[in-house]
């Protein structure tokens, strides 16, 4: 039986302090119809995008009122009158963008993903989104062989952090340019071969970790200056992928960047590619990161959870700087 009160984080509308707009809100169990599945949320993540449509700074906002929370799992609890597909106490991948901090979510059962039920649900929790950006960010633009160097900055990120796992899962190597020298230990225990602090010698300092080496694929998360200061380390011909903004400034690069080194710039949104992929491609690499998640290949730090009545809290955690790892809504049962 559902847990009582059933609760999701709702909003009517949009300010500069996400914490302020967001709040708990009861509603009764639906009716479900055929094809339908009652969903009970095991554990749902903030990510910066969420905070960002909180916001309304993010590219893509929701009609008002809306349900906070792109990604998540859960268990069946109910099915509607005929439906198949999944079978009630499977573990399963919930649909990007149901509204996922919640205790419970109504789904369409055919667009549920099932998922070992002996896994870490918290781990397969962040999995919609944040590996599938660092996947697609080593494959999409440059073809990287055994033993390439890739440089990123806020390498201590959720993405950062994947992409180290996956990097050296594939045979690359990574130059990690973290923001704080506090921030710098959690990507060395990751795998990160290279970790550095941004400064304004960024390129020196590159150059002699990795021996002079050409680097071909930046990816920056950053923007303003930072995104010169990676177009500075990168060799002639280098593609430089742009999927965040986090220092909330216009990236700045030199013209030289593009006149003598003949750099390229790209943008990377997941959103994009999940519209023009099949869904067999998409699924595939969901499959996989789930194959990695579930061996323990492919994890990232959890710096605390929240019960969806705690929503606000949570959310303000969220949005703080100086957290060690990702924060999860996770419904008491």
């Amino acid at each position: 039986m559902p847990r009582h009160p059933m609760l999701r984080a709702q909003y009517e509308r949009r300010g500069p302090v996400p914490q302020d707009v967001i709040h708990a809100v009861e509603f009764e169990k639906p009716m479900l119809e055929a094809g339908q599945a009652l969903v009970e949320v095991v554990a749902a993540p903030i990510n910066p995008a969420d905070v960002l449509t909180l916001t309304g700074e993010y590219g893509q906002l929701p009609p008002l009122p809306a349900l906070g929370g792109r990604e998540g799992v859960g268990r069946v609890a109910e099915l509607g009158p005929g439906t198949h597909g999944v079978e009630v106490g499977q573990l399963v991948l919930l649909p990007v963008g149901y509204g996922t901090w919640a205790t419970h979510v109504v789904a369409e059962a055919g667009r549920l993903t099932a998922l070992p039920n002996d896994a870490d649900p918290l781990q397969l929790s962040m999995m919609t989104i944040n590996p599938p950006t660092a996947a697609l960010l080593l494959s999409e633009y440059v073809t990287l062989g055994t033993r390439d160097w890739v440089l990123q900055n806020v390498a201590n990120s959720a993405v950062g952090l994947y992409l180290v796992q996956l990097a050296r899962d594939r045979g690359y190597r990574t130059v990690n340019v973290v923001r704080r020298a506090d921030a710098a230990a959690v990507v060395r225990e990751t795998g990160g071969d290279v970790v550095i602090v941004d400064g304004p010698d960024l390129a020196r300092e590159v150059a002699e970790a990795t021996d002079g080496a050409e680097i071909r694929l930046g990816i920056d998360a950053v923007g303003g200056i930072a995104t010169g200061r990676l177009a500075g380390c990168l060799c002639v011909g280098a593609t430089l992928v742009s999927y965040g903004r986090m220092s909330g400034d216009a990236s700045v690069i030199q013209p030289e960047a593009f006149i003598f080194r003949d750099l390229t710039i790209r943008g990377f949104w997941l959103v994009n590619w999940f519209r023009r992929t099949p869904e067999s491609e998409r699924r595939a690499l969901i499959g996989e990161l789930a194959g990695l998640i579930t061996a323990g290949k492919l994890h990232a730090p959890i710096h605390a959870t929240y019960d969806v009545s705690e929503i606000k809290e949570a959310v303000a955690a969220a949005a703080s700087g100086g957290r060690s790892g990702k924060i999860l809504i996770v419904p008491r049962s």
